[in-house]
């Protein structure tokens, strides 16, 4: 599937009024990088500081961004997790300090024993490279995340996130975590779940076709389907799939089959195509709410399970079978066929195998 089909076009508007929004970790800067939230529905992350520059992902209403340069035009270079781009600076409210609280520290308790749990109490908190505002901010945290605590140096923590990342944080805008159990992606919460696996394209609709080998997305999407689907069984689930043959179901059908099976979940398969040399995976979801936990889930064993490509992480996704699915949904681009690097690794069984697996893990992460 074209990346052409990720974006919204850009909501332009004026903004009106402050957010009451204030920093709480370092004093007002007009240097770089700095740290600024989207004030807009949606705004759109473009490859260039140009309109006509392709989107390379969406960022929603009060996310928290790094400002790392402008130009005279008032574009502006973002970043944010492993989303980075263009943006409209106008559209951005620039904060005056390192990160962003709707409220004063809290100053809770919170154990420094290492394996301790530690869950943030501020909108935005900056994950920094060492114990103080003067290091490099490496990462972000949200209200409500929990994290792991690995040591402590004055009135900072050490942490890890869930998804890895070491670094540290100031001791005043996080509090006592809850314990939680922690589930072996055994497929305990997955089992008897009805999952339905969409092979994406087919028949007359090719999809992407490599650039370098021809190869056909149709195939390489329900191949990678077929794995998925047996890994789901392994894991204990029930699966349905919208094609087990070179056909071109309908997006509508596809859907349909997911709704009028009131089925669990619903994961999408396909492989991407990019103008430029592009590589790695991409997890898209639709609605924050209902689907971006699963894309999380299914994003972070990607991420981390070595499949032989990297992820590039989470993005909205305008997409037929996600906005008009009422199942939790998303959707997996597994690598670019316009990518000759990419296109060689993703021809190769063992690795649609292990994506596949990584998918699966990740299914079950979710319902555990």
């Amino acid at each position: 599937m074209r990346t052409k089909m990720i974006g919204l076009a850009l909501i332009v508007a004026v903004l009106v009024g402050g957010f009451g929004w204030h920093a709480v970790d370092v004093a007002a800067t007009n240097k770089f990088p700095y740290q600024a939230k989207v004030g807009t529905a949606v705004l759109n992350i473009r490859s260039e500081p140009s309109l006509q520059a392709s989107v390379v992902g969406q960022l929603k209403s009060g996310d928290v961004v790094t400002v790392t340069e402008e130009d005279d035009d008032g574009w502006v270079q973002v970043k944010r997790n492993k989303l980075s781009g263009y943006a409209a600076g106008y559209l951005l409210n620039k904060s005056s300090g390192g990160q962003a609280a709707s409220s004063a520290p809290t100053g809770g308790k919170v154990g420094t024993s290492p394996g301790s749990l530690a869950v943030v109490t501020a909108d935005s908190l900056r994950i920094r490279s060492g114990p103080g505002t003067g290091y490099k901010t490496i990462g972000s945290l949200k209200q409500g995340d929990q994290v792991t605590v690995t040591g402590s140096q004055s009135d900072w923590l050490k942490i890890r996130t869930p998804g890895q990342v070491n670094g540290w944080v100031s001791k005043d805008y996080v509090d006592k975590g809850e314990v939680q159990v922690q589930h072996a992606s055994s497929g305990t919460g997955i089992r008897g779940k009805l999952i339905v696996v969409d092979a994406g394209h087919g028949g007359s609709d090719p999809g992407m076709i490599g650039t370098t080998y021809e190869t056909k997305e149709k195939t390489l999407t329900l191949s990678t389907a077929e794995y998925l689907r047996q890994e789901l069984q392994r894991l204990g689930a029930k699966v349905i799939m919208t094609r087990t043959t070179d056909v071109k179901p309908e997006l509508s059908e596809r859907v349909q089959v997911s709704e009028s099976n009131r089925a669990d979940a619903f994961v999408s398969i396909h492989y991407n195509s990019s103008v430029k040399q592009t590589s790695g995976t991409l997890t898209f979801f639709y609605s924050d709410k209902k689907d971006r936990p699963l894309a999380s889930a299914i994003e972070s064993q990607l991420d981390r399970s070595g499949i032989g490509l990297r992820s590039n992480g989470l993005s909205f996704g305008d997409l037929y079978v996600l906005r008009e699915n009422d199942t939790v949904a998303t959707l997996v681009e597994l690598g670019f066929l316009s990518n000759a690097k990419d296109e060689s690794i993703v021809r190769g069984s063992s690795y649609q195998r292990n994506a596949a697996a990584a998918i699966a893990r990740g299914v079950a992460d979710y319902f555990n």
